[in-house]
């Protein structure tokens, strides 16, 4: 019996019923399927928050949402009872094996720069006229997409917490942009949340790799399948790496190297920025590429909202939203592409140090000003490696645009002409906002309210 076939009439169980339960449960129910979604965090109807009463053992499966760790009492419960669990990059990739078994499947993943990467292949993969799509932890889930009968090709962001769950999917080619502390308190301890992030090469033919990332070298020693590294170096024989202005290829070519874009056609310019489109350009060649549309597509590439995003100039002062850099490496990159900054930053640590950030930035920062509830693990920090640094903290308590509106204030207090204030927090921000886009977007309207003398 096919895979869908068995669905009709099945019991199945979807945990979690946010952005990735609720499409795969309306895809079981689509199928036939008996569909019990389970989430603590959601009342509406429809929605159970336990399995008190539920007879576990007439059940086929069950989806499990990303969020969920391994060791959640519901899902012992149902592991337990002998339910076989499945993430929903798994059940898309069944569904891919049943109904468009010559699509391929690539993949990447990293700490920082997944959601731009992704979005750097989609855009090269459709000017080479593939019909592609980046899916999976960004815009379209995974089983939406393998849905699309037309599309040749998916183009996955995975993160760390869908390599844990995921056992099936099979990818042309992989990528790790970069391993640093980040979701420390969901997976326990760095190794582990290492080890999650290698799993993408359990499943991969090739790997493309980041070559100045100690923590992805030495976890590539391990690997039994063909490596490509990258890097800002001049590329040796299976490289892709940068002479002088010139992104060259010396992996996948017939000659000797051949050169794929310019470091003019990335915008910005920026050193972590240029490593995203290497991998991106890798992760292309790696499935037969051209350099033509890989130049053309990069240079034609705007980055998305909330990622090094100017968004005014005013009196001589550049404010930058970079509210997408939620883990002190991302804040780290930001940082480090401006020669000094007003630093805005914190929120939720999630488990990281701060103490290895701010020992390698002090001297681009000017002043920070700190929110959120681990501003004061940050402060610590500063106190430790740089005590000259001023710090301003605002106050906890506030929410949304109030948040901005006191940093952007104590912000402007200490910048002069020709500075830079950066929002680049190091932490989640689901303390004080929805999510990071609307940190970002407060922080524009707060600096926007200040430039009307508001």
């Amino acid at each position: 019996m096919s895979f869908t076939a068995s669905l009709r009439d099945a019991h199945v169980i979807v945990f979690g019923a946010g952005t990735t339960g609720k499409p795969s449960a309306d895809f079981l129910r689509d199928s036939g399927a008996e569909v019990l979604l389970v989430d603590e965090g959601i009342s509406e109807p429809g929605i159970i928050s336990s399995l008190d009463g539920v007879d576990l053992t007439k059940y086929l499966f069950a989806v499990v949402s990303p969020g969920w760790r391994t060791d959640h009492p519901l899902l012992v419960m149902a592991r337990t009872k002998g339910v076989e669990l499945l993430s929903e990059i798994d059940l898309a990739w069944r569904v891919k094996v049943e109904r468009n078994p010559d699509q391929r499947w690539i993949a990447l993943t990293g700490t920082n720069g997944k959601t731009t990467t992704v979005q750097m292949v989609e855009a090269i993969l459709v000017a080479a006229g593939v019909n592609a799509m980046a899916c999976g932890n960004v815009g379209t889930t995974a089983i939406e997409a393998v849905l699309r009968s037309d599309l040749e090709m998916l183009v996955l962001e995975l993160s760390s917490f869908q390599l844990e769950w995921s056992k099936e999917a099979r990818f042309e080619s992989v990528a790790i942009l970069n391993i640093a502390e980040d979701h420390i308190d969901w997976h326990g301890s760095f190794e582990a949340y290492s080890q999650a992030k290698f799993k993408i090469a359990e499943r991969a033919r090739r790997i493309i790799l980041n070559k100045v990332d100690p923590v992805i070298v030495e976890g590539s020693r391990n690997l039994r399948i063909p490596v490509t590294f990258f890097s800002l170096d001049v590329p040796s024989n299976h490289e892709i790496g940068l002479v002088e202005n010139l992104i060259v290829d010396r992996e996948f070519v017939a000659k000797d190297a051949e050169a794929l874009f310019e470091l003019s056609d990335i915008s910005p310019a920026v050193p972590h920025n240029v490593l995203n489109a290497m991998a991106a350009a890798g992760l292309a060649r790696s499935v037969g590429i051209a350099a033509q549309p890989i130049a053309s597509a990069l240079k034609d590439f705007k980055i998305d909202h909330h990622r090094l995003e100017v968004i005014a100039n005013h009196e001589g002062i550049t404010w930058i939203d970079d509210s997408k850099a939620t883990n002190p490496h991302a804040a780290l990159a930001a940082l480090q592409s401006q020669l000094k900054s007003i630093w805005i930053a914190g929120g939720l640590a999630k488990g990281a140090s701060m103490d290895a950030l701010i020992a390698t930035a002090k001297d681009r920062i000017k002043a920070a000003i700190l929110i959120g509830k681990d501003a004061p693990l940050i402060e610590s920090a500063l106190k430790r490696s740089a005590p000259s640094i001023p710090i301003v903290m605002t106050d906890p308590q506030l929410r949304g645009i109030e948040v901005m509106r006191s940093a952007v204030q104590a912000a402007k207090n200490h910048a002069t002409e020709g500075d830079v204030v950066l929002l680049a927090p190091a932490c989640a921000s689901m303390d004080q906002f929805r999510n990071y886009a609307e940190r970002g977007d407060c922080f524009a309207q707060a600096v926007k309210e200040l430039s009307d003398g508001r």
